[in-house]
């Protein structure tokens, strides 16, 4: 089955206040529960780490040490 630029997953560059897209797509993969966050939906991520995350209590258990990827 061939996949549309729309069931890819975006490779970004997260700075500190906004990403860059390098390869375009739908989503990213949340680096802790592997869940899709369409690009437009997505708020948290951290650019010391280059992780998106799905929710802000996702990304705070992640940068605390609490849920590791």
């Amino acid at each position: 089955m061939l996949m549309t630029p729309s069931d890819k997953a975006a490779r970004l560059y997260y700075g500190p206040s906004s990403f860059r897209v390098l390869r375009s797509g739908s989503h990213v993969l949340c680096a802790v529960t592997g869940v899709a966050i369409p690009l437009p939906d997505l708020r948290y991520w951290s650019a010391e780490r280059q992780e998106a995350y799905a929710t802000c209590e996702i990304a705070t258990r992640r940068l605390l040490g609490l849920d590791s990827a």
